[in-house]
């Protein structure tokens, strides 16, 4: 099975970057007739896993919140997609009992490594998943973005405090974290790409303006690889693989 993606299914606005990547990730898995499968640990309410279940894949999301796999199950129903999407309650840290390992070919954590309370526990369990010839989908908040937020906000102390941070952060789920963890479980890195270079910075009254947002659009695109403005994004999107052999 070919995956198919479309506008139609796309996440619109600021995710529509990372839909991208995901996509050429999704289509990199997809050979033969079975259907491409996906993990969207910490997924809430599908707002990736509705549209890559449109694009053909079988998608299992892990969520801790009741409410929110309710609210992904009514998505998916509407999206026509009900039988490809998986609600599975339980919490990203004991995700090997949830679902298993070994067994995805497109692994998500999308925000999810910033709330666990032991990174390096959390993370196994997700490269767990990813089985050989995967691929692992990290995003996390650019720690080096939180500096440049206090300033701008005018608190030049924590902007200070911050800064200093930056040098003994290595333990939290900023990018530096990811590449050390991917490299310790076998997993290598294809790319890495600066998510919200701009759109934290414009006005939203900019955006009604006549073909702002896909300009918008475009300026993400253009500057997620282009030092230094991806050095100052908001989030650091990592795509990671296990090598097949």
């Amino acid at each position: 099975m070919q995956a198919q993606t479309s506008r139609d299914s796309a996440p619109p606005g600021r995710q529509a970057l990372i839909w991208q990547l995901l996509s050429a990730a999704l289509s990199a898995v997809t050979s033969g007739a079975a259907a491409p499968t996906v993990l969207d640990c910490g997924g809430g309410s599908g707002s990736f896993a509705v549209p890559l279940a449109q694009a053909g894949a079988q998608v299992t999301v892990v969520d801790i919140s009741v409410d929110a796999l309710a609210t992904l199950q009514r998505r998916a129903d509407e999206a026509g997609v009900g039988g490809r999407v998986h609600a599975v309650q339980g919490d990203v840290e004991a995700l090997t009992d949830a679902v298993g390992s070994g067994g995805f070919d497109l692994v998500l954590a999308h925000g999810i490594l910033g709330a666990v309370d032991d990174l390096p526990a959390a993370f196994a369990a997700v490269a767990a998943s990813v089985r050989p010839g995967g691929r692992l989908s990290v995003l996390v908040a650019n720690p080096v973005a939180g500096v440049l937020a206090r300033a701008l906000a005018a608190d030049v102390s924590a902007a200070l405090a911050e800064l200093r941070a930056l040098d003994t952060a290595f333990a939290q789920p900023g990018p530096d974290a990811v590449r050390a963890l991917c490299r310790a479980h076998g997993l290598l890195i294809d790319q890495v790409h600066g998510i919200g270079v701009f759109t934290e910075l414009v006005p939203g009254r900019a955006l009604e303006q006549p073909g702002a947002r896909e300009a918008l659009d475009a300026l993400e695109f253009e500057s997620a690889t282009r030092s230094p403005f991806c050095d100052i994004a908001a989030r650091v999107h990592l795509l990671a693989r296990r090598p097949a052999g």
